[in-house]
């Protein structure tokens, strides 16, 4: 089991749905600068973890650690210039910003340690 006790779970799921929608969002945005308006017509160009979540995808992460989300909808054919490279593009958007977030939470926590803030 992938977090031992539910107070774990309590801490872990909200990490989950931060780190979720930013994924699933910089897929949408990716998308619709290249042209797709496809996320953003059916509402998922937001932040708003609810629009987001997929209850069993959640649920699996809490007790396994993999999960998933709702994929964003894009549509191919409203992507400008060479379709293959912008497919590329919008499916690298959502690790890029997972990538990004780790980053930062990283040097969050570095810059805590380093003023004394600490005790991780």
């Amino acid at each position: 089991m992938f977090l031992s006790n539910f107070q774990d779970a309590l801490y872990a799921i909200p990490s989950f749905l931060i780190a979720i929608s930013i994924h699933e969002f910089a897929h949408g945005k990716a998308a619709h600068l290249l042209g797709d308006p496809t996320a953003k017509s059916v509402g998922r160009l937001t932040l708003n973890p609810f629009k987001h979540i997929d209850p069993l995808g959640l649920l699996m992460i809490a007790l396994f650690g993999f999960g998933w989300a709702k994929p964003v909808p894009v549509n191919p054919l409203f992507l400008r210039g060479n379709r293959r490279k912008a497919m590329l593009l919008v499916a690298a958007a959502g690790p890029a910003a997972n990538f990004a977030l780790a980053l930062l939470a990283g040097l969050g926590l570095a810059t805590f340690d380093l003023l004394g803030w600490g005790g991780l």
